[in-house]
């Protein structure tokens, strides 16, 4: 009962990034592996595999330590929570920088109900040896669970030929965003407006390590600032995608509405100065950040160090009571090249 409770809330998820062949896999491993589609619970794997819970963690735990799976996160009950800090002195301290937030969780999206993680096995043993021509004929009018398993077809052509099968719905095109690894399907799915404005597609479309830059670049393209900036910090997002969507943040930055860079800045506390350092702001959107009052520490020393903050807002990043509590937010604002010039002389 141990070893089932340790599976309970975690879903194994294949590694994509190693290459399997080079792993010393026993049979067993290997029999495991494949029925791993990152979307089936570990305490479901037992009915799957016909393996009892205490073999079946020994197993993950030894394809955690190959690499070939990621290893299950570490419950809140693990973790210390830190001590609360002292708060006698009047000024607070000037806290460290923080690293990126990372993208908000979003829940996982279910594989339809029909044989519960099964789909990719029906497809290898029953579907995957049939002609091509054979298999787009049948993807064209197949019912479940075939639907299903036809979304793990890994030529294009007979993609293009389940998407025309009038019963596909969003949890296929879902299946297909998550495992399809050719570009031309990949593309073939957002051809579908439907498809391409769900955000559960959108979402395994970014994780796809198969994603062309340019089927990104439109998809993405509307999409407000923050949500580009959630893809830049996403760690399950392949760095490709990220990089390209680091590019498109600048870009729509500098023209982008003011509304939406606010957003952004607030939001973040200012941790996505980071990466748009030397962008200036336009007139309205200084004037929205000169409109509110600052409590936030981190959210001023984030703006004090971005050089490209216009003067009104240092000046009026002056004028807040936490700045004025607190010499380490003066000396940093002071030290701006925007500063005024009676903050400079002050630091001097």
């Amino acid at each position: 009962m141990e070893a089932f409770s340790l599976m309970v809330d975690w879903t194994p998820k294949p590694n994509l990034t190693v290459d399997l062949k080079r792993l010393s896999l026993s049979a067993e491993e290997g029999f495991v592996l494949s029925r791993l589609d990152g979307g089936t619970a570990a305490s479901h794997l037992p009915a799957l595999t016909g393996l009892p819970p205490e073999r079946l963690r020994a197993i993950l735990d030894r394809l955690v330590e190959q690499g070939a799976i990621q290893p299950a996160p570490v419950s809140s009950e693990q973790r210390t929570a830190p001590a609360p800090a002292s708060r006698d002195s009047t000024e607070d301290p000037l806290p460290e920088p923080e690293p990126p937030a990372t993208a908000e969780a979003e829940p996982e999206d279910e594989e339809p109900p029909d044989a519960q993680g099964n789909f990719r096995q029906l497809f290898e043993t029953r579907l995957h040896p049939l002609a091509e021509n054979e298999r787009k004929a049948r993807a064209h009018l197949a019912e479940e669970p075939e639907l299903s398993a036809f979304c793990f077809d890994p030529v294009p052509a007979v993609l293009k030929a389940l998407l025309d099968n009038p019963r596909v719905g969003l949890a296929h095109a879902r299946l297909i965003a998550r495992h399809h690894r050719h570009p031309a399907g990949l593309e073939a799915v957002c051809a579908r407006a439907a498809f391409a404005a769900d955000g559960g597609v959108r979402r395994w479309l970014a994780r796809n390590p198969q994603l062309p830059g340019g089927l990104f670049r439109r998809l993405w393209n509307s999409r407000r600032l923050m949500e580009l900036h959630k893809v830049t910090v996403d760690r399950d997002i392949p760095e490709g995608t990220r990089r390209t969507a680091r590019e498109m943040l600048r870009q729509r930055f500098s023209n982008g509405p003011s509304e939406e860079k606010v957003e952004l800045i607030l939001h973040t506390e200012g941790r996505c100065l980071l990466s748009l350092s030397g962008l200036p702001v336009d007139g309205k959107t200084t004037a929205l950040l000169c409109g509110r009052p600052y409590r936030s520490p981190l959210l001023i020393q984030n703006i004090a160090r971005w050089s490209a903050a216009p003067p009104a807002l240092i000046a009026h990043l002056l004028k807040q009571d936490a700045v004025k509590r607190q010499p380490q937010l003066r000396m940093l604002l002071g030290r701006h090249p925007h500063a005024p010039s009676d903050a400079r002389k002050t630091e001097d």
